[in-house]
């Protein structure tokens, strides 16, 4: 029995946050795990954590627009995090600014949000310890 074509398969996704200061937006996510290299040109810089990649460009800031996603809780991005509970209490121990506590959702899991020094917001979310 002959097989067709292997189906496409995506392998990454990395989200690209525009920062108005690379070098403290870099020490920022350093707290939340992220290791990087040297940035590109100094504008550009890839961070990596668990296989994963974040992509940070510095760009001029359009306050009016982070202004409106923030007011309607519009995400730049999500992550899933086995571990939530030790992962929150980190991103605390480590001085992250949290823009909404550790809570229970609807749909059964935990999540919470993290917000950079240029407005960039994060979800993480994941089952709790206790949900098995």
């Amino acid at each position: 029995m002959t097989s067709g074509p292997r189906a496409p398969r995506l392998t990454s996704l990395a989200p690209q946050l525009l920062v108005g200061d690379l070098a403290r937006a870099v020490a920022y996510y350093e707290r939340l795990g992220f290791a990087f290299g040297a940035p590109w040109d100094g504008f550009y810089a890839i961070g990596t954590r668990d296989g994963l990649e974040l992509h940070l460009k510095e760009a001029p800031a359009d306050d009016d627009a982070r202004r409106r996603r923030r007011a309607h809780e519009h995400l730049d991005a999500a992550a899933g995090v086995d571990g939530i509970d030790a992962f929150y209490a980190a991103c605390v121990a480590n001085g992250v600014v949290i823009r909404k506590p550790l809570a229970a959702t609807a749909w059964g899991t935990a999540d919470f949000y993290v917000e950079d020094p240029d407005g960039n917001v994060i979800a993480f979310g994941g089952r709790r310890a206790t949900d098995g």
